[in-house]
């Protein structure tokens, strides 16, 4: 070689090495942004909860014989909870920054009790609509005790000490990949204002901020505010202009801002109380069958719970955490029997994904949301105001944060041995049952307007059914079986299933970051110990 010197030392390609906290986050659960700041994105939490606030009871509502009066009080109501269980959630419960909110999983049991026998023979619509909201209500309230008792007991601690980052993939992964229902079919049912915000959203969220390189993370940090605010402003424009004038009423009801009825029905101000539809009324069979909605709602809010402390940039959260905070969302559950939401409530996962895009994973921002939450719940002209926002602008917002949150689940790959073949087994089988089986239950409803189990017993068919309906439910079920069974005693497949990564925080004090990110305020550790 020229000049007698020795030949360039060819650089090795290294793996990343795996985290146990997720970097690049900005805030994390116990660093809150400057004030104003912190009340713009509280605000956006805000505004992406409300598109399940929104669309549980404009669908629930009507078929049990309410008017706009009714929905807009409802919504009212999902709101005024909804801020109460999150406050609850992130002070006492896990303290994650999780908005707990309306649950899809519970509509399921809640059709079966409208579409019961005993409400059909009620001609006065209101009258069905405050009878059949009571059924609801006394099915909540039984099936709360479900999560109340498996939560403060410690048994679901003992549930998920045995999950390892293996069964937690398929878990975390679909409880976002798995809504890819309210995705992008929503968004093309009104395209030309979908699409306008699905696009906008990916710019403001991740080309402005490159191409402009600003300190202040303006773009990144508040797309959806800039991109609904531009497209509601379209939207608004296409209705004044007579754009739907002449279309079907399904295309008007998804596109123009003024079909909602929501605005003339809610009141000036109103604050929702317990029973005030009336005193709940109990039915055995509907509550075990919302019991088993309940528990597939537990196991999903396990995964919302383990992707918000990643995008928290805090540590895996503990057993007894974790059974500590599905304890509060029972309790969340029986406030929305109390005070009649027509749903109940669990993780919302598009707030989950949230964190992910805005890269603050701040508990006091979500603890701001919950303010906003209760105060528009009670000012309900102008709750109603941001209700009106058309659903497809929501779908279009969900593709994003769904995918955030579905990503975050894959990450835990990083504590995997991916070049095992049980890992390939294990992860792949479970992915795809749990894509597959609820897509046949879903598609044997659609055209047969009942499940696969089907008696004349409505609640035992809803007590099999909507488990499998799940996509995560299914996934993390088969996963965690083989996990937990195949070659367990195989002293490689401990480190392959990536088991001793989370060892250390199997308890409380088995890391001192635990403390730092989940303990009690005001002390209440010394009196309500975690283990």
């Amino acid at each position: 070689m020229a000049g007698g010197g020795a030949p360039a030392k060819v650089e090795e390609p290294t793996p990343h090495p795996p985290k146990d906290q997720l970097l690049g986050i900005s805030y994390c659960i116990t660093s809150p942004p400057p004030w104003p700041e912190a009340i713009l994105l509280g605000f956006q939490h805000f505004l992406v909860m409300l598109g399940t606030s929104v669309l549980i009871p404009a669908a629930l509502v009507p078929q049990m014989g309410g008017g706009n009066e009714e929905k807009a009080k409802v919504i009212q109501t999902l709101l005024f909870v909804a801020g109460i269980n999150t406050l609850n959630q992130t002070l006492f419960g896990t303290r994650l920054p999780a908005v707990i909110g309306g649950s899809y999983t519970f509509v399921a049991p809640t059709i079966s009790i409208i579409l019961a026998g005993r409400y059909n023979n009620i001609g006065d619509p209101i009258v069905r609509f405050k009878r059949t909201m009571r059924g609801i209500q006394g099915a909540l309230i039984v099936a709360s005790t479900l999560q109340i008792v498996l939560g403060f007991s410690g048994l679901w601690r003992n549930v998920v000490r045995f999950l390892s980052p293996l069964s937690a993939v398929p878990l975390v992964a679909l409880v976002g990949f798995g809504l890819y229902e309210l995705g992008f079919p929503g968004v093309a049912k009104c395209i030309e204002i979908g699409l306008p915000e699905l696009i906008l959203l990916v710019i403001f969220s991740q080309y402005i901020p490159h191409a402009i390189h600003s300190v202040r993370h303006v773009f990144d940090r508040f797309a959806v505010i800039f991109a609904v605010a531009i497209v509601w402003i379209y939207a608004h424009l296409l209705t004044v202009g007579g754009a739907y004038n002449d279309s079907p009423p399904r295309t008007q009801a998804t596109c123009r801002t003024d079909r909602a009825g929501l605005i003339d029905g809610a009141p000036w101000v109103r604050i929702p109380y317990p029973f005030q539809w009336g005193s709940p009324s109990f039915d055995a069979g509907e509550a075990f069958a919302m019991m088993m909605a309940t528990f597939v709602a537990l196991v999903e809010s396990t995964g919302g719970f383990i992707a918000i402390s990643r995008y928290a940039s805090a540590t895996y959260v503990p057993p007894s955490i974790q059974s500590r905070g599905i304890g509060w969302q029972g309790i969340g559950i029986l406030i929305s029997g109390l005070f009649g939401t027509a749903t109940g409530s669990s993780v919302s996962i598009e707030n989950a994904g949230l964190l992910g895009l805005t890269r603050v994973g701040s508990r006091r921002v979500v603890q701001i949301a919950a303010g906003f939450m209760i105060f528009f719940s009670i000012l309900g002209k102008f709750g109603a105001v941001f209700a009106s926002i058309p659903g497809s602008i929501f779908a279009a917002i969900y593709c994003l944060l769904f995918a955030y949150v579905g990503s975050v689940g894959l990450s835990f790959l990083q504590f995997c041995n991916l070049n095992s073949f049980r890992t390939k087994f294990i992860l792949g089988f479970s992915i795809f049952l749990g894509l597959s089986i609820p897509q046949y239950f879903n598609e044997y409803t659609a055209i047969k307007g009942y499940g696969p189990v089907h008696t004349d017993q409505r609640w035992f068919n809803d007590l099999v059914n909507v488990p499998f309906q799940s996509e995560a439910f299914v996934a993390v079920l088969v996963a965690y079986v083989l996990d937990n069974t195949l070659h367990r005693r195989d002293g490689a497949v401990r480190k392959d299933r990536g088991k001793h990564w989370w060892d250390r925080f199997r308890s409380f004090k088995g890391d001192s970051r635990s403390e730092e990110f989940y303990s009690l305020p005001f002390n209440l550790n010394k009196y309500f110990p975690s283990v």
